[in-house]
Parts: C-alpha cells; sequence; structure tokens
C-alpha cells in the first residue's frame, strides 16, 4: 500500500501496488512501464489482507495522496505518509482518522515552521511575475514537478502572460488533467526556443542556471518550499526570491493533527523527529521516534521533505523559539 507517489515513498521492483484511487494516473506515471501492476481503491473503502482491516483516507499532500488506516484485534493505527491541512484545490483535504496509534511525519516539525495564508503566497508570487514582465524578463519558479508545480498552477493568475512548463513538470501535469483537475493552459518548455519575455516558466530546481534555463534570455527566479521560510536555505538554492509555500503540515497544524486523532501513541519520522516526539512526550503523550528509510530529493521525483543542512533550521530557532 503506497501512500502517495513521490519518489520516497514509491519504489520500483515491487510485484503490486495499492493506492488511492485519486492517484493511479499519477502512480503510473511515475512507475512507467511497471504501471500495470497498480491497482486502486477509493478513499474510505476497507478491504481485508491476511486478517488486517486496511484502508485510505485523504491526507491533502498531493493529487492521490492518501493516510493508511489499519484494524486488527480492536487496534486501531494510522500511518499519515505526508500531508498537510492547508487547503489546496488539486487534491482532496486532509481529513483526522481516529486511531489507537499515530505515525505522523515531521518534515517542519520546529516551532519556527509557521505558514502564512496561501492566498497571501499567491499575491506576492503574482506581483513578482507581473513586475518581471514589465521589464521584459522570463519567470523561472523552481518546483518539484509532482505536487508542488500544478498547486503553483492552480494559484497564480494566468492572465499575466505565458506559462510553460519543463518536461517534468508536464507530463506530472497531464496525469492531473486526466484526472479532472481544472488548471490554466499552458505550453511545453521545449516547444519554443529564443526570449520568453515575460512568461512564467515553472520548473524543478535541478535546472538552475542550467543549459536549458539559460536559452530563455534574460530571467529571475525564485524558487517556492516551505524551506524558503529560513534565509539560509535560500542562499544555498542560490535564488534571490523565496515563495513560503509547503505541501506538508507547518508546526502548528501538525500539533493540531495529532489532538484530531486522539491517539494515545504517536511514532514520529521523516524530519525533525526527535524535536516533536520531546514536545508531545512533555504534554503526556506516548511517543517516540522511528527511523525513515530513505529521504529523498527532487532529482529522483520526491517532494520537499528532505531537510536542509543542520545549520539551516539552528540559524533560524533562536529569533522563534
Amino acid at each position: 500500500m503506497v501512500t502517495h507517489a513521490h519518489g520516497d515513498h514509491l519504489r520500483w521492483g515491487c510485484a503490486h501496488y495499492l493506492v488511492a484511487e485519486p492517484g493511479g494516473g499519477v502512480t503510473r506515471a511515475r512507475l512507467g512501464a511497471a504501471a500495470h501492476r497498480v491497482e486502486t481503491a477509493p478513499y474510505g473503502q476497507a478491504r481485508t489482507v491476511n486478517g488486517v482491516r486496511v484502508s485510505f483516507h485523504p491526507a491533502g499532500h498531493i493529487l492521490g495522496s492518501a493516510q493508511v488506516r489499519v484494524e486488527h484485534g480492536g487496534e486501531v493505527w494510522v500511518v499519515s505518509g505526508d500531508y498537510k491541512t492547508d487547503p489546496d484545490p488539486t487534491c482532496a483535504p486532509w481529513e483526522p482518522v481516529r486511531c489507537h496509534t499515530f505515525v505522523t511525519e515531521s518534515t517542519f516539525g520546529l516551532p519556527l515552521y509557521r505558514w502564512p495564508p496561501a492566498a497571501t503566497v499567491f499575491g506576492e508570487i503574482n506581483a513578482w511575475w507581473r513586475a518581471n514582465a514589465a521589464q521584459g524578463l522570463t519567470s523561472f519558479l523552481y518546483a518539484y514537478a509532482l505536487g508542488k508545480a500544478q498547486r503553483l498552477l492552480a494559484g497564480v493568475d494566468p492572465s499575466i502572460g505565458p506559462i510553460l512548463l519543463h518536461g517534468a513538470a508536464e507530463s506530472m501535469t497531464a496525469a492531473y488533467r486526466e484526472a479532472g483537475v481544472p488548471l490554466p493552459a499552458t505550453r511545453p518548455g521545449t516547444a519554443e526556443r529564443g526570449r520568453h519575455a515575460g512568461a512564467l516558466v515553472i520548473a524543478p530546481p535541478s535546472v538552475d542556471d542550467s543549459t536549458w534555463a539559460r536559452r530563455f534570455g534574460p530571467s529571475a527566479a525564485a524558487f517556492a518550499s516551505g524551506w524558503m521560510l529560513v534565509r539560509g536555505a535560500r542562499r544555498r538554492r542560490g535564488v534571490a526570491q523565496g515563495f513560503v509555500l509547503s505541501d506538508h503540515v507547518d508546526w502548528p497544524q501538525l500539533l493540531a493533527a495529532v489532538d484530531a486523532t486522539g491517539a494515545e501513541r504517536v511514532w514520529v519520522t521523516h524530519g525533525f523527529s526527535d524535536v516533536v516526539v520531546r514536545w508531545l512526550t512533555e504534554r503526556g503523550l506516548d511517543a517516540r521516534a522511528i527511523p525513515t528509510r530513505w529521504e529523498g530529493d527532487e532529482a529522483e521525483g520526491a517532494g520537499e521533505g528532505t531537510p536542509p543542512p543542520a545549520d539551516s533550521a539552528q540559524e533560524a530557532a533562536p529569533a522563534d523559539a
């Protein structure tokens, strides 16, 4: 059972894959030749596997992302995968699922991570794009190809200018459209050469300063990620502009999600797990950290789940501690 199609959760080599129904298209697109091994199940539909009752429930992370509810012998566990509680028009919203044990990510599990409203962020992105267009610049907005790119498409103002997609984002966007997610018109980033003054180009961070990117002529670059809240992360990315937009829960959302499950035990993984465990333990919950086998990166089709170098967090922590 796969929570979602990012590369640090969906791995090649399995004989069978079971995913939430809305995520079937993106999962098959990621697996390529192994797509025939994918089976889907609607959210909330339970089935029994080896005597264990299992079901998928919306996680709000990307299209088709799911929490996995596992029930056996009167005990209920929920594995959250990656999740967010912010509204997102490109996927089903996160739903709290009552359980005895909740396994939560902690990608941004530090008190300093608190997201601004998405409407505010998109207002900033549109203003940045509009100002660049007025100067005859191409606007490069770097974002992960699956999930973040489509969320950006759904939130930007397409009246400002044409929108071009890097091939990695284009293939995932096609799967979103096939799933019925409404998105503005786009053009392939490879369709034309030369200047694209006024255009917005959405591409993965790995192409920054590449030959492909340079052919667009004079440009301005920005990166959309929760890590952009920290100045050091912006410097390491080498972009002048960062927009704080994440597909993971921030600190208060994570704590609220734990409360909403009613869980007595909380297992914490994938991020700043020790900090979250300490906080939950001090408040009377039975909490423990569990290791994650692989963090991943955007080059492998993962999301923004890889923490930056430790000094990024340490640099920002004192101001919010």
